[in-house]
């Protein structure tokens, strides 16, 4: 019928209107304790299989990510909270591919320009101009096209004379500015950022905000990560909450990020387990936590 066909046509076109899709996102790391660790479990376990004895294991498991699963739609803005460790830079280096998951789907949709931990995807050895040549050419932009637009980035970085310098001369505030300035003028349909520009002064940053202001309004999406609760207030529309590798809830971003809040602010000797199971129930804000499980488990 035609009104059954343009119901399925809708729920087709929803389905389809995300720019990163993660699905159940693992990363496992290795942790061994001496050299020689490392050096058994690259040969004794095969040793021990043609013995026909049980492999053993060298190494202790750390699980950066745990069976993460989130959608961010087209044109949104979401922001990405927790504190030190729990798996935030990981998770955007997958989406970004610089680093593989041990396990999961990650779907992008768009071209991808991130700012991701100081310095990354620099050649130290190479000048500034180098540098916005290589990352543009990494992102699919073609050399006489990025050249068209290097006045734009040095103006917007302010590096002056600099930018004819090897990177590694530089400040972590110029990297910041150069980093931040690449990325803007790749005409990103995906941003990501990642504390990139705590390391700013406060005139740039405020500057850096208001660009990302005008990337929004023309539809791209961000992922945001910040300490800074009031600038993920500002500009995310949605929050997701990532503690010890596992996703606590994720929703609109003002229950989430008080939901992160209260938590953080809790008496130091408080259950962290226990107050995680109360937020999952939803007992102290409406969001969308995920499973009481997957919240208070810790990663082994």
């Amino acid at each position: 019928m035609p009104g059954s066909k343009k119901r399925a046509k809708g729920l087709l076109m929803s389905s389809n209107d995300f720019a990163i899709r993660i699905t159940n996102l693992s990363k496992r790391y290795e942790i061994y304790d001496t050299p020689r660790d490392r050096l058994k479990q690259f040969v004794a376990p095969r040793l021990q299989r043609l013995a026909g004895q049980m492999p053993k294991q060298y190494f202790r498991e750390f699980w950066a990510l745990k069976d993460v699963s989130f959608e961010v739609k087209k044109g949104e803005t979401v922001g990405i909270i927790g504190r030190n460790g729990s798996g935030k830079s990981t998770l955007l280096q997958m989406i970004c591919g610089t680093v593989s998951p041990t396990s999961g789907v990650v779907s992008t949709r768009g071209r991808v320009a991130a700012l991701l931990e100081l310095g990354a995807g620099f050649n130290t050895e190479f000048t500034g101009r180098e540098n916005v040549f290589l990352n543009a050419a990494i992102l699919g932009v073609q050399q006489e096209e990025m050249e068209a637009r290097m006045e734009k980035v040095l103006a917007f970085s302010e590096l002056g004379d600099f930018l004819d310098q090897p990177v590694k001369t530089y400040s972590s505030g110029m990297y910041s500015r150069l980093a931040f300035s690449i990325a803007i003028h790749v005409d990103p349909e995906i941003l990501i950022v990642d504390e990139a520009l705590a390391v700013g002064d406060a005139r740039f940053v405020a500057k850096c905000m208001r660009r990302i202001k005008d990337i929004q309004d023309k539809g791209a999406t961000i992922l945001f990560v910040s300490h800074d609760v009031g600038s993920v207030r500002t500009l995310c529309e949605r929050a997701i909450w990532l503690d010890k590798g596992h996703m606590v809830a994720q929703g609109d971003v003002f229950p989430v990020t008080g939901q992160y809040m209260e938590f953080m602010f809790k008496d130091e000797e408080a259950e962290e387990d226990t107050l995680r199971e109360e937020i999952a129930k939803g007992v102290s804000v409406s969001a969308t936590p995920t499973e009481s499980a997957s919240a208070t488990a810790t990663a082994t």
